[in-house]
């Protein structure tokens, strides 16, 4: 995709080459990756140099039960269900346009149409997606000229851009764009008018909300 402005940092990539980034964010990570060739090219970049040092190495013997150890935990891990087919392969119309790029769509088995959609008020309406419990993600949709309420942050924030666009005190935001938030930032998001913003958010902390209405509401809505 072109136009993107607004770019993955060194360390998010070099988190991510190396697997330690926490399920959540890798999965904002790898869908802005799968829209930019910048950070595509960059994150390669982090895998040879990962590699190199890997060759370097000095070999470590493995314990005796290492291997029976790593077949046991896989065998013991729950059965997956049966695919849940997208609504739009099963209702025999025609296939929609595609919102959610490939790590997205294969992760929630779908697109937009297919999301579980809650309200959380004045029109927006998220879907917390089930991830390990070191930070959370969510699928944010926001009604054109709609307003998220001012807040700062405790830890990180990523927000990537799917559809529409929005704008902070710091700069525009479009489709691809990613905004890295952090305990300095303290920002309010607009979207533009025009079509809804929808957006794939990661935090590892909660947010922190100035009004009384929001921080009232922060429990239930999990931010």
């Amino acid at each position: 995709m072109t136009g993107i402005k607004h770019h993955l940092n060194d360390a998010l990539l070099m988190a991510y080459s190396a697997g330690t980034l926490p399920e959540a964010f890798s999965l904002v990570v790898a869908t802005h990756i799968s829209m930019c060739d910048d950070c595509r090219a960059a994150l390669a970049a982090h895998d040879a140099v990962g590699g190199a040092l890997l060759e370097d190495t000095a070999e470590v013997e493995l314990a005796p039960e290492a291997l029976d150890k790593c077949l046991a935990a896989i065998q013991a891990l729950p059965p997956k269900g049966p695919i849940k087919l997208p609504k739009s392969m099963t209702n025999g119309a025609a296939p929609r346009s595609s919102v959610f790029p490939s790590p997205l769509a294969e992760y929630v088995q779908g697109d937009v149409e297919d999301v579980n959609w809650r309200s959380v008020g004045l029109g927006v309406r998220q879907a917390i997606l089930p991830t390990s419990k070191e930070a959370s993600v969510r699928l944010l949709y926001i009604p054109a000229g709609a307003e998220v309420p001012d807040h700062g942050h405790h830890g990180t924030e990523l927000t990537l851009v799917l559809q529409g666009a929005f704008r902070d005190e710091f700069d525009r935001f479009g489709p691809g764009d990613i905004e890295v938030a952090d305990p300095n930032v303290e920002h309010t998001p607009v979207a533009e008018a025009g079509e809804a913003c929808i957006c794939l958010a990661a935090t590892d902390a909660p947010l922190k909300f100035r009004s009384i209405l929001p921080k009232i509401a922060q429990p239930f809505l999990r931010i």
